[in-house]
């Protein structure tokens, strides 16, 4: 296969791909490039391999057993007891996840409109609530796929002019790639991993292959979807990044993501300003659109539910968590805070899902031949063992300051 023809192979890992560089994506890298300057890039360079390995064992997953996630760990287990635990976890983290953070999503990409038209966010929320909401319920899939396609595309483009139009310091870019960990930095450091390695996209990605590609034999054309667009999504991270670290003196605190906005414009001309209120708009709408498809999938396929993007309990399930962020958003709750430690929420929660899915993975009755090969599970281990550490450690330091040890 060349590179033409991988390029038109992308679809589900470019939707993984806008699941995770939403709102949460833009705030928390730009909260710490502006506080650490280029430190931290390694960091998203270890997110975007994680990703690739876990996103990678999802999609053979779904390929192969024509399951989701939800509906292979609902068979892993004899036990009434322990299939009622995992059902629960799936829709408590996922489900319930999904919706916390959908408010989040439409306020980011609504604040990206706000800074384009000066019309309020409080507005623009619900609409673009609605119509991701009607993108859903059309229940085409390949019209779903290609929407995102053409936004994840369009958010590349205007995050990467930014970083250009910034001018980062090169030097300073690539030693952020050698790993450091500057005092204060473990909860950003959890937060840019948990942004980036999200829960849900598992279950998105299990059951979104299914939709395009017919069996395994096809596995090729899924892992360099899943690698050209988690890698495209990791540089478009670093821009932001870097256009944060290039825009502010290191220790700036942002407390609001329009301050990103508003600083670009006397640096480097409004267009600076224009292309980071598009790109924060498609951010914003590509996630509020994957968000709940990927609650519904989790959701439904633990439940045993049809997951047939047309059925009624998975538009139920969908319409549910978008409606939560619909009504929030009309309220105009200010999303910063609480999308940092959304994501870092995720990141202490990831491990189990992680966990869930390399023992998915290791089930031959399954997966027979496509099973993980001792290599895809060292792997998969070390990856979900870092991680565990990094949620420990974030537990640890937000426990601390709190005064409990």
């Amino acid at each position: 296969m060349n590179f033409i023809e991988r390029l038109k192979s992308i679809g589900p890992g470019a939707m993984v791909a806008a699941a995770f560089i939403g709102p949460g994506t833009v705030t928390t890298a730009s909260v710490t490039g502006a506080r650490f300057g280029y430190a931290l890039v390694w960091t998203i360079a270890f997110s975007i391999v994680a990703t690739i390995v876990l996103q990678e064992m999802s999609a053979r997953l779904g390929l192969v057993s024509r399951e989701g996630l939800g509906e292979a760990l609902r068979g892993q287990f004899d036990s009434p007891a322990l299939s009622g635990l995992s059902i629960a976890l799936v829709v408590s983290a996922i489900g319930v996840g999904t919706a916390a953070y959908e408010t989040g999503n439409i306020l980011g990409g609504a604040a990206g409109l706000e800074g384009l038209t000066g019309i309020s966010a409080n507005l623009w929320g619900p609409a673009m609530g609605l119509v991701a909401g009607v993108l859903l319920w059309s229940g085409k899939y390949k019209l779903i796929e290609k929407a995102l396609v053409g936004l994840v595309s369009i958010m590349a483009v205007s995050f990467l002019i930014d970083a250009i139009l910034i001018g980062p310091d090169l030097g300073a870019l690539a030693r952020g790639f050698v790993p450091s960990v500057p005092e204060g930095s473990a909860f950003l450091i959890t937060g840019l991993i948990g942004t980036t390695v999200v829960g849900y996209n598992l279950f998105l990605h299990a059951g979104s292959v299914q939709e395009r590609w017919a069996g395994p034999e096809e596995l090729n054309e899924s892992r360099a979807d899943t690698i050209l667009s988690i890698v495209l999504g990791g540089f478009i991270t670093i821009s932001i990044l870097v256009t944060a670290a290039a825009a502010f003196p290191v220790g700036t605190n942002i407390q609001n993501v329009s301050t990103m906005a508003e600083q670009l414009e006397p640096l480097v001309g409004t267009q600076a300003k224009v292309f980071f209120g598009i790109g924060l708009f498609a951010a914003g709408f590509t996630s509020a659109t994957t968000a709940p498809l990927a609650g519904a999938y989790a959701t439904a396929g633990a439940l045993g539910w049809d997951t047939d993007l047309k059925s009624t309990k998975f538009r139920a399930v969908w319409g549910s968590i978008l409606l939560v962020g619909i009504v929030f958003s009309a309220v105009g709750y200010s999303p910063v805070q609480a999308i940092v430690f959304a994501q870092v929420a995720n990141g202490v929660l990831l491990p189990i899902v992680a966990v869930f899915l390399i023992y998915v993975m290791n089930d031959r009755d399954i997966l027979g031949s496509y099973a993980n090969s001792t290599l895809q599970n060292v792997v998969g281990g070390l990856v979900t063992l870092v991680v565990v550490w990094l949620g420990l450690r974030t537990l640890y330091t937000v426990a601390t300051d709190m005064g409990v040890f």
